[in-house]
């Protein structure tokens, strides 16, 4: 079963404060992005790989990708709408599709041939995760703590998250027709789409390399990741 990528890439990044989109943003002199794409090249189990850049970066995301073998489209305004464009192109033998964050650049490559494995296995949609390690509280629109959330049996959800590729292809079909009978809208990430269709979602040990950039604090951590050695297994 072959399997390929789409990397959703457009997204403003405003938390990382003004600048580039953040794909684009610089960790170590290299953008984010080619960071991830390199890290995904390294896992003999990937095949085509579909990058969704900004509409007005698609040119120079196709410039600064030349040496990896991947497919640049324009992504759209929301992330459903980058991984539908970026699905849309994917070659027809492609079985098996994950979706990664371009923010998630340090993913070691055990953790996304993990995810491959488990799809290889049978499964139709595979997340890793990890333990929460800080205690959950659930808070009214006040800011009053109403509970304290068990955390035993929480994760944190990362990527590359694996799906068969109707799975993802039904999820993502247009708002107003959706096959499976659900709505596209209020899910954060896809492997909560396709929960939401119905689908059994598996998941399968991440790792706290495959954290994601979101501020310039975290930008930081991965920069001292990099320094030390990074984690490529």
């Amino acid at each position: 079963m072959r399997v390929g990528v789409v990397l959703p890439a457009a997204g403003a990044g405003t938390r990382l404060g003004p600048g580039a989109p953040k794909a684009l943003r610089e960790l170590a002199g290299e953008p984010l992005l080619v960071h991830a794409v390199r890290r995904l090249r390294e896992c003999p189990s990937v095949g085509p790989i579909v990058v969704a850049a900004p509409v007005a970066h698609v040119t120079t995301v196709t410039t600064l990708l030349e040496l990896y073998d991947v497919t640049v489209v324009a992504g759209g305004a929301q992330r459903p709408d980058s991984v539908a464009a970026g699905l849309a192109v994917l070659p027809a033998d492609v079985d098996l599709v994950l979706v990664h964050d371009a923010a998630r650049a340090l993913v070691p490559v055990s953790v996304v041939e993990s995810v491959i494995a488990a799809l290889r296995a049978g499964a139709r949609a595979v997340v890793p995760v990890v333990a929460v390690a800080d205690t959950v509280k659930r808070v009214d629109a006040a800011g009053t703590v109403v509970a304290t959330v068990p955390r035993a049996d929480l994760r944190v959800a990362q990527t590359p998250q694996g799906f068969a590729r109707e799975v993802l292809e039904s999820a993502h079909a247009p708002r107003g027709v959706p096959p499976l009978g659900h709505s596209n809208d209020g899910h954060t990430d896809d492997a909560g789409m396709a929960e939401a269709a119905g689908v059994t979602v598996e998941t399968v040990p991440g790792a706290a390399e495959a954290f994601k950039v979101t501020t310039a604090f975290d930008l930081a951590v991965a920069e001292a990741v990099l320094a030390r050695g990074g984690a490529r297994g």
